[in-house]
């Protein structure tokens, strides 16, 4: 890829971005979209499958073109990225909608006694507690990783903080919750 070429295709996303300029977006999708449709149907997804991989790869670039970064790559190799990401999702869901009849988790359980019930809502206390001791800036880059589904460079990326830093909050917000948890329970 060109460095002009590269330079442009940056300004169209930073304009999506930015201004939400539909123009630039339709630039991008007519460039790329063809690309990532034949990279997919490659790589063994049928048309549709990779017209709605596309699809959605899109949809990133719209929604989250913010997060697109062209000092760290190519818009390409970010939105080639994502594609193949989701294409990993796709398959991991994919080989998850094969049940099997044998699946301990597919059969119900007894129905728990009044202890188990007691039991559930003091451990449920138990990490409600530990959750709000939990540092508001450690307790976002949490909530980012695990609620949002953000990867902790996307993380990095969105909040400007170093990639060890936020892993290590994370880290640090685990270990708090699970000490919390280890700890007896105190009497009531």
């Amino acid at each position: 890829m060109h460095r002009n070429e590269k330079d442009h295709f940056a300004r169209l996303t930073k304009a999506v971005a930015e201004q939400r300029d539909q123009a630039a977006f339709t630039m991008l999708f007519d460039h790329f979209a063809p690309r990532l449709k034949s990279w997919l149907l490659k790589r063994g997804l049928n048309a549709d499958e990779a017209e709605e991989l596309v699809q959605e790869v899109m949809a990133v670039l719209w929604h989250r073109a913010a997060l697109y970064d062209p000092a760290r790559s190519s818009l390409s190799t970010w939105l080639f990225r994502i594609a193949r990401n989701r294409q990993i999702d796709a398959r991991r869901r994919a080989s998850n909608r094969h049940l099997n009849g044998h699946e301990p988790l597919l059969h119900p359980l007894d129905v728990p006694g009044v202890d188990t019930l007691l039991e559930s809502e003091e451990r449920d206390a138990r990490v409600r507690q530990a959750l709000a001791e939990i540092p508001d800036d450690q307790m976002t880059l949490v909530q980012a990783a695990y609620f949002l589904g953000q990867s902790h460079s996307q993380i990095a990326a969105s909040t400007g903080l170093p990639l060890g830093t936020v892993k290590s909050r994370i880290r640090l917000a685990f270990e708090r919750l699970r000490r919390a948890l280890q700890e007896p329970s105190s009497p009531s």
